[in-house]
């Protein structure tokens, strides 16, 4: 979640529609601890994780195009969003990179920068539908004609199941005459 301080998190749909992005990591129940490698230089973001013991960090996310700006806070929770679950931080260490940035990156002024993603939708679009996609836009040709074909398909599976209903009680009444 990238934020300039103005959107809220949604917790009743952890926090979808301001999602930048996400992976999955087996970290309960370990009998060694897990690490977090969150990296960020020259607008690229990303974050690798070491769950197995191994030394070996695996990319979980890699996204370019963040916007940060400096003097900006760095915030961790240990709630997961699902209500049956929770973990700890046991400690966080911060370091600050000296890379060397292009020529035309000296005339921004990197505490002015709102913070944003170029790659990110709209908040709008991220929100879930409840129609589902089906019913987001007008019914075009191909819409009415596989509503059409479907109902067609519901009508025959009625009527065979219907017809064999109908004989089968046909033949069990002709037993009783």
């Amino acid at each position: 979640m990238v934020n300039n301080g103005s959107l809220t998190y949604d917790h009743s749909k952890d926090g979808r529609w301001t999602e930048l992005a996400g992976c999955t990591a087996e970290i309960r129940n370990q009998n060694h601890d897990t690490f977090l490698a969150v990296r960020y230089s020259r607008g690229r973001l990303t974050v690798m994780t070491d769950v197995e013991d191994k030394n070996e960090w695996k990319n979980c996310i890699d996204i370019a195009g963040v916007q940060l700006p400096t003097g900006y806070f760095f915030g961790a929770s240990a709630g997961t969003g699902d209500l049956s679950d929770n973990h700890d931080i046991i400690s966080m260490k911060l370091f600050q990179l000296m890379v060397e940035h292009p020529l035309e990156d000296d005339t921004v002024d990197w505490t002015k920068i709102e913070p944003s993603v170029s790659l990110l939708k709209s908040p709008k679009d991220n929100v879930d539908d409840p129609t589902g996609n089906f019913r987001s836009g007008p019914l075009t040709g191909w819409k009415v004609f596989l509503l059409l074909l479907c109902a067609l398909l519901g009508i025959i599976v009625c009527a065979v199941v219907g017809a064999v209903v109908f004989q089968k009680r046909q033949e069990r009444n002709k037993r009783f005459y």
